[in-house]
């Protein structure tokens, strides 16, 4: 997983089930560790029952993208479940994954974050 930028996406953390290793980007070092405690248990428990790679990675925009893939010889892998599992992480921690992508737009690609907050109370009301 030594890839940090793959098609403008830059990985944010990732669990190898193959290799049993957790990497988390040094770039994003100022997310406050409960955080990073919690995206750590999120991809260490979804390669334990799925199996495989998960990273969560930022699009170039700042939206929050879950990932999986997996050796084509491995035939433990299960490939249903990946789908399910993904969406259930990603309805249980929307609003973990709505901080990051704010995080990522503000202090990765600078926006202003006066007009991030305008656009966030319109799609609210």
């Amino acid at each position: 997983m030594g890839k940090e930028a793959i098609e403008d996406r830059i990985v944010l953390c990732g669990a190898n089930a193959y290799e049993k290793k957790y990497y988390f980007n040094e770039k994003f070092a100022g997310i406050p560790e409960s955080i990073k405690e919690e995206l750590h248990i999120i991809c260490v428990l979804f390669t334990e029952e799925i199996g495989g790679i998960f990273t969560i990675e930022f699009e170039e925009d700042g939206n929050v993208s879950l990932r999986t893939e997996y050796a084509p010889e491995d035939y433990l892998y299960d490939e249903v479940g990946s789908g399910l599992l993904i969406g259930e992480v990603r309805r249980k921690r929307q609003e973990m994954f709505e901080s990051l992508s704010l995080y990522y737009r503000v202090f990765i690609l600078h926006e202003d974050i006066s007009g991030l907050l305008e656009e966030e109370e319109d799609t609210t009301e």
